[in-house]
């Protein structure tokens, strides 16, 4: 009966798999921890904090105060509804557009670069630039809206767009789907590049219908990159803030003011930095949950 051999000790000169494997996973770990955690840590630390800078003194341990302030905040839930809003407007909008324009841009045209460049333009725009060409247009004076508005006839005074609450979240929700139809049209041309040929030649030959093609062809396989531009567009919409910031800065009063507008109003205008860390943990509490909501939903299609 022979012996087992004893297994050889590992060593920093000729390591294990596992060794090797936390050795090399290490310097991502420490990244991650330092751009992360620590952060989102030290957030959740000063929340517990009555942190004014402008006190002239350190911060007093207050506990759960400011989170019973937040909840009883009439302007927090006016921001989280107005961000809630925007989200839910704003998200599937710029999917129908976004999905239209890769359509268009998927087409056989001969050439394709002025299709592909459109759509790359709105995308590399800066958000706070884009908030101010859309305040020019949607002005009540001299604005482009109103004044093709009056020269079709469809209205005789000018609409007041930014100085009354419904018609100014009306043109901050249309240009947030201009600016970010784009981004979505980019990962769904994408994923509309990934479907096979073949699978619309086998349709063609059942018979099937170029809109039956779409419903049972194209939308099952684009669904993937369809939950993707979905998570990255409802983390953004929910931290919406240089649009409405640089259009209308929360007004008229704060009836367009976000959560994110919020947050910078205390921490930079007020200086309180325990209430404004507080409002901020609120906003990553939503962000992380829609987040868990759209994988799940990947996980139970997966």
């Amino acid at each position: 009966m022979t012996q087992a051999m004893p297994r050889p000790k590992a060593s920093w000169l000729d390591p294990s798999d596992r060794t090797l494997a936390w050795v090399l996973l290490a310097p991502a770990f420490l990244l991650l921890a330092l751009i992360v955690v620590y952060p989102i840590g030290k957030l959740i630390w000063n929340s517990f904090f009555d942190l004014r800078l402008s006190g002239g003194r350190g911060g007093q341990f207050i506990g759960w105060e400011n989170y019973v302030l937040v909840w009883r905040d009439a302007d927090f839930w006016n921001a989280v509804g107005n961000t809630l809003f925007i989200t839910v407007v704003t998200v599937p909008g710029a999917l129908v557009v976004g999905l239209g324009l890769a359509l268009l841009a998927n087409l056989p045209f001969r050439r394709k670069w002025p299709v592909r460049l459109a759509l790359l333009l709105p995308w590399a725009l800066p958000l706070s630039f884009a908030g101010l060409i859309f305040a020019w247009f949607f002005h009540t004076e001299y604005g482009v809206v109103n004044d093709v508005a009056r020269r079709l006839g469809a209205t005789t005074e000018p609409v007041m767009w930014l100085l009354r609450p419904n018609w100014a979240m009306t043109a901050i929700c249309l240009t947030i789907i201009w600016k970010t139809s784009s981004f979505m049209a980019l990962i769904l041309l994408a994923g509309l590049q990934m479907i096979p040929r073949s699978l619309y030649e086998a349709a063609e030959v059942d018979g099937a219908t170029r809109w039956q093609q779409f419903w049972q062809v194209t939308l099952p396989m684009l669904m993937p990159s369809i939950v993707v531009a979905l998570i990255f567009r409802t983390i953004t919409a929910l931290q919406t803030f240089d649009i409405p910031y640089t259009m209308t800065k929360g007004g008229p009063g704060n009836a367009t003011e976000t959560l994110a507008m919020l947050i910078h109003k205390n921490t930079i205008d007020y200086l309180d930095v325990g209430y404004g860390s507080t409002l901020a943990v609120f906003m990553f509490i939503i962000s992380l949950g829609v987040t868990a909501i759209y994988l799940r939903r990947i996980g139970s299609q997966a």
